[in-house]
């Protein structure tokens, strides 16, 4: 198959605008690479499955046109974000004279990139990043937007930055090699933008799932545009999510509860955040802002997707004490994102009392 460029979307940030670069074999592609890491020191940060699938390709373009480069693998898996793992980049960046002039580029999904792009901002107080997604939903989401962070015992992305990459280089021919249910885990992020922001996107979603799911490369990569562009959006109005930026955690309240309870990496991000939003849609109903009608379309759309739509049937306590470490809290208050509409969300403070009836 050959190189086929699909669009490049440009994340508007004054010194730190970026571009996300979106097209089918670009990791194939010299001449286009060739403008990312000429004449640079390259740290490759990937992982144990990614590596042998897609590494290949960066060192042989790194070796065919003499750019220096050290490969750093880590162990696969949410539980392995963490600090312990992070110092390993560190340890292997300094035992190989890495300097502040190097680019740092994170070849993986969430995790990585996550993990590399905090090591980028913290080594020698910052040096440049390039994210290469290679799932879906790091593609729709995390790679976009410059939050970095590791994980802590006590919750989830609780020890990180905002630090925004040079430039975020998506191949759709890396998702060939995605497993299934991680495929579908991206789906729920491409949902979620129809949920909080388009409702044109959500119908046009509902209309194309089934090719979705049986990834349709040129509907993939309409869904992966319109969801960068959206992420862009809120990101340029809103960089440090101090306002509009925090409605992108949409079911990601719940759903980081899900994640930590069932601990990190029995349960995938897309598949928590998909009961999440399944959650958070009910107890827009429970609150008179959606009906049930309308929370029947998310739910419906999620189960299309293959994702569960059934919450772990864990005591409300349980569900409270997971979501106290949670990010949206202000003056000991959780700030639930909720739906005034399918396009529409509107982050609300709701009574512990209200949760439980709608939820438990």
């Amino acid at each position: 198959m050959g190189v086929k460029f699909f669009s490049k979307i440009k994340v508007e940030l004054g010194a730190r605008s970026y571009p996300i670069s979106i097209g089918n074999g670009l990791l194939r592609d010299d001449n286009y690479l060739l403008g990312s890491f000429r004449n640079r020191q390259v740290v490759l940060v990937t992982n144990e499955i990614v590596e042998p699938l897609h590494s290949n390709k960066m060192a042989s373009f790194f070796k065919k046109n003499n750019i220096e480069y050290l490969l750093i693998v880590l162990p696969d898996g949410e539980k392995n974000k963490s600090l312990s793992v992070l110092a390993t980049i560190f340890d292997q960046m300094l035992k190989n004279g890495i300097n502040r002039d190097a680019v740092l580029v994170a070849l993986g999904g969430g995790v990585i990139g996550d993990m590399a792009g905090f090591a980028a901002a913290c080594f020698q107080r910052g040096i440049d990043f390039v994210q290469i997604p290679t799932t879906l939903l790091s593609q729709v989401d995390s790679s976009v937007g410059g939050k970095t962070a590791v994980n802590h015992n006590l919750g989830k992305n609780m020890i990180g930055a905002f630090y925004q990459p040079k430039e975020v280089i998506i191949d759709i021919e890396t998702l060939e090699t995605l497993p299934d249910r991680e495929f579908n885990s991206g789906l729920a992020e491409i949902i979620k933008y129809g949920c909080i922001v388009d409702l044109d996107f959500f119908i046009w979603i509902e209309k194309n799932i089934h090719k979705l799911v049986n990834r349709s490369c040129n509907v993939l990569a309409e869904a992966i545009k319109k969801s960068c562009e959206i992420k862009a959006k809120i990101v340029e109005l809103d960089e440090k999510e101090n306002g509009k930026r925090a409605l992108l955690n949409f079911g990601h309240t719940f759903g980081h509860a899900i994640e930590n309870g069932l601990g990190y990496g029995n349960c995938l991000h897309g598949e928590a955040v998909g009961c999440g939003m399944v959650m958070a849609s009910k107890l827009s109903v429970q609150l008179g802002l959606i009906s049930e009608k309308d929370q029947e379309r998310v739910a419906n759309l999620i189960s299309l997707a293959g994702l569960p739509t059934k919450w772990p049937d864990w005591p409300k306590e349980k569900y409270f004490s997971l979501m106290s470490n949670d990010k949206k809290i202000k003056n000991k208050t959780i700030y639930y994102v909720v739906l005034g509409e399918i396009g529409e969300a509107k982050l609300l403070s709701v009574k512990d009392k209200v949760i439980s009836e709608a939820l438990f």
